[in-house]
């Protein structure tokens, strides 16, 4: 049984390990996020941002406006921007939008600044999560499930490439956070490792 003091000590090393990466979750729509990016910042004492706000705050429009008035790729180009600036902010927890990891200058981005952790899940979980909220442009269309059949078969072989999965599903948010966090400090590890072990 995990006590609370053995928690926070494992927190403190992970953030040790962090040094100044910072933590960005990837993923489609509905896969969590925002909600178990809030948590691991919390358990960790970081800051936690959700560049889909961020870009909100930055145009002052929401997602779905931004979409209608300048369409899609001038909505991938400002959160394009909006996250390399977040990532140079230093340590942080940062949730992004479902398409942001697709592109291939913000990901490299990410990963010369931080840490990619891939929120997977099914089909039927996401459905489930998104039905109850209406701000999704990407899903306003007569067959949702297949739009999103469609993103999973599009986006899952790029989120692939994310540095740590995590298998998110239909259970409480404080369980997949604790996972992510147990695979970020073994991820963490690994690199902590191999850099040591590197040859001068």
């Amino acid at each position: 049984m995990t006590t609370v003091s053995q928690t926070r000590r494992s927190s403190a090393s992970v953030l040790t390990m962090l040094e100044k990466r910072v933590v960005v979750f990837v993923g489609l729509m509905g896969a969590g996020k925002t909600a178990i990016g809030r948590k691991v910042a919390q358990t960790l004492g970081l800051p936690f941002v959700d560049s889909d706000h961020e870009i909100e705050t930055v145009s002052r429009m929401s997602v779905p406006e931004l979409f209608e008035r300048y369409g899609e790729p001038e909505f991938r180009a400002l959160e394009q921007r909006v996250i390399e600036r977040l990532l140079r902010e230093g340590p942080r927890v940062v949730s992004t939008g479902g398409g942001a990891f697709m592109n291939a200058q913000t990901r490299e981005a990410i990963g010369s600044y931080g840490i990619s952790m891939w929120l997977k899940a099914d089909l039927d979980v996401l459905m489930e999560r998104v039905a109850k909220k209406q701000n999704r442009p990407l899903l306003k269309n007569a067959d949702p499930r297949g739009v999103m059949q469609q993103l999973m078969q599009d986006r899952y072989p790029v989120y692939a490439l994310a540095d740590v999965t995590v298998e998110t599903r239909d259970t409480k948010r404080e369980i997949i956070a604790d996972e992510a966090l147990q695979a970020l400090g073994d991820h963490l590890e690994r690199i902590t490792s191999a850099a040591h072990t590197r040859p001068e």
